[in-house]
């Protein structure tokens, strides 16, 4: 089976924040931005079919959402997917940051950046709701984590 969880890219998430801007940040407006995430959204490792159910499903998307994560050696690493192509693309951006990093940088990096990127704006306000949603999954996760 392939590895469903997702590996980083970055060396930190703060690493992982700025080369989102930096590959946002070429194109001109959010409709190659929107192209460029579903893009994105497509190269996440398969998920597996088994964790498509209630017990993975992210409360508080309008999409279908499902994560699971692991600990590993004292890092968090996060699979994802959705049944909505954008909505993955948002996963997998999500997961970029979030992904292969300790409980204590996940909590340290606030999902602001969402909001810096102009992702939040750029989105409907369910969509925005959604991905606040996914991003409060991921530090939940951290801080049981974190807590032993």
């Amino acid at each position: 089976m392939t590895e469903p969880f997702v590996q980083p890219e970055e060396p930190t998430a703060a690493a992982a924040i700025e080369a989102i801007g930096e590959d946002l940040s070429l194109f001109d407006d959010w409709e190659d931005r929107f192209a460029y995430i579903i893009d994105f959204g497509r190269k996440l490792p398969p998920f597996p079919d088994d964790w498509t159910n209630d017990a993975h499903r992210v409360p508080g998307c309008q999409s279908r959402v499902w994560m699971e994560a692991v600990l590993r050696d004292g890092t968090l690493y996060f699979a994802g997917q959705s049944d909505a192509a954008i909505v993955s693309g948002l996963v997998a951006l999500l997961l970029r940051v979030y992904s292969g990093r300790s409980p204590e940088e996940i909590l340290a990096t606030d999902p602001v950046f969402l909001k810096d990127l102009g992702l939040l704006e750029a989105l409907s306000t369910n969509r925005g709701n959604g991905i606040a949603a996914m991003a409060r999954k991921v530090r939940d996760v951290a801080a049981m984590q974190r807590a032993g």
